[in-house]
Formats: structure tokens, C-alpha cells, sequence
């Protein structure tokens, strides 16, 4: 008898709470389509102080529709975006906040918004291995930022942004040099990395850069047919010298210098020949 009552009120339990979510439900849904922008607005900004983003968000962009014109529209039309990067929406945050800048780029939420468009944009770029044009276009707005808004507070925010960034590209190019190598085409991965170098001579991959440099001329001229060895050694023994002259105490030294002497023992053999031979 009373294993019945007990589950007699756990289901009576179940249908008001039941009753209740769908009552605040309902509720919220009557307000998203209410037609009182007043009551909508106040409890825009309520939802919006609670960090219930998405709700806010939402009644913001109802708002929008209907605000054009009125001296709401601006505080209106920021909200929405921003609602919608503290909700984590980066791409449509970034789409709001850049009408919003284009539109009202004289409003007191102007210099806010453009910084926050920044963040939307870098937080919508990918890892590494994938497509870096994102990349590139954060890259594009963090660097116009910084120069329409010189000493800005967010400076140091803006570099250290730009400096994962370009690490990333730094990051991709290395990686698909690399691969050239490790799939053992040395003339490829030679090329492609001095490409690199050519492009960013500051990368943080340079010694790195530069041994595959080295080790690509060696292995292309280990590999290669005995008429065109000699040609290609003194080739390495170019590289290796740019090398050692920039990274003197490297730990790819001994690896270089063992390549090097070889290089230099094929050479003392073959000295005065010419890549024929004669």
C-alpha cells in the first residue's frame, strides 16, 4: 500500500515539474513573439545579466527587426551580437558585429565591437593541418584594428593573437616541407624549404629549416648517378656552411658534421674532375 502512494506522488512529482518547464517555456516563446518592445527589451537585458546568452540573443534579434530608425537600434543591434559571442556563436557574432560596425561606426560601442569581431574571427580559425584562409583574414582584421586604434588597450592582446597565428602558418609551411623529405624527394623538400625562408626569414623553425635544407642537399647527392655527385656535394657543402655559421652550437651539429665529412672525402677523391667525369 505504501510502495503505491510512493509512486503514486513520484509520478504526481514528474507531471509538475513537466507542467512547469513547459509553463516557462511557453512563457519565454510568448515573449520571443510578443510585439511589446518595450517588455522584450527589459527582458532582453534581464537574460543577457543572468549569462542566458542564447535567450538574450534571440530577443535581440526580434528586437532588431522592428528597431531601425529609433535610438534603440544601435544598443540593440550590439547586443545581439555580443549575446551571441559570449554564447560561443563566433561566426554569426562576427556577421552582427561587423554590420554593426559598418553601420554605426560613430556609436560608443564601435571600438568594443570591432575588438570583439577580432576575437570572433580568431577563435574561428582551424588547427594546422587544415584550411588556413581564416587564418589569414584574422590575421588581415587584428593587423587594421591595430592601426586604426594605436595604444588601444587590447594591444598586447592583439599581438600576442597575431603571433599564434603566423606560429600556426609558420607551423603548416614547416609540416609540408617536411613532408617532401620524409617521402625522400630531396629536390622538392630543398625547394620548399627555401621557399619558407624566402616568404619569413624570422620563422621560429629556421635551424630546423635549415638542417633539412642541408641534409636534402646531402641525401640528393648520396642518391644521385656518380656524373652529377660531385656537383651536388659542393652543394651541400654550401648549405652545411650556412648552417654552421648561424647555429654553430646546434644539436644537429654532429649529424651535419659526420654528412660533411663524407661529403668532403668524395670530393678529396674525385678533386679537379668534372661532373662528366674527364
Amino acid at each position: 500500500m505504501m510502495a503505491g502512494r510512493n509512486s503514486s506522488m513520484a509520478f504526481l512529482a514528474v507531471i509538475v515539474l513537466a507542467l512547469a518547464f513547459s509553463s516557462c517555456k511557453s512563457q519565454y516563446e510568448l515573449l520571443l513573439n510578443s510585439t511589446d518592445a518595450d517588455l522584450k527589451y527589459e527582458k532582453a537585458f534581464e537574460y543577457f545579466n543572468k549569462e542566458k546568452y542564447r535567450k538574450a540573443g534571440e530577443l535581440f534579434e526580434s528586437l532588431s527587426q522592428v528597431s531601425g530608425g529609433t535610438d534603440r537600434d544601435d544598443t540593440i543591434k550590439f547586443y545581439w551580437g555580443y549575446s551571441n559571442y559570449l554564447y560561443g556563436d563566433y561566426v554569426t557574432a562576427e556577421a552582427n558585429l561587423k554590420y554593426f560596425t559598418d553601420v554605426y561606426p560613430a556609436s560608443p560601442f564601435t571600438a568594443q565591437a570591432k575588438y570583439l569581431r577580432i576575437i570572433c574571427l580568431y577563435n574561428s580559425t582551424y588547427r594546422y593541418e587544415l584550411d588556413q584562409q581564416p587564418t589569414y583574414t584574422a590575421m588581415d582584421e587584428i593587423a587594421r584594428f591595430l592601426i586604426e586604434n594605436p595604444g588601444n588597450e587590447h594591444y598586447d592582446e592583439c599581438m600576442a593573437m597575431l603571433d599564434e597565428l603566423n606560429a600556426r602558418l609558420d607551423l603548416k609551411a614547416f609540416e609540408a616541407a617536411k613532408l617532401y623529405y620524409v617521402m625522400e624527394d630531396y629536390v622538392a623538400s630543398r625547394t620548399a624549404f627555401r621557399n619558407i625562408l624566402k616568404d619569413d626569414a624570422e620563422t621560429i623553425y629556421r635551424e630546423d629549416i635549415l638542417y633539412y635544407i642541408a641534409m636534402s642537399s646531402y641525401e640528393y647527392a648520396f642518391n644521385s648517378i656518380a656524373a652529377r655527385q660531385r656537383e651536388r656535394y659542393l652543394t651541400f657543402v654550401d648549405d652545411y656552411y650556412n648552417f654552421v655559421s648561424e647555429y654553430p652550437e646546434s644539436g644537429y651539429r654532429k649529424e651535419l658534421d659526420n654528412c660533411y665529412s663524407k661529403a668532403q672525402k668524395y670530393l678529396a677523391r674525385h678533386k679537379g674532375k668534372t661532373q662528366d667525369g674527364e
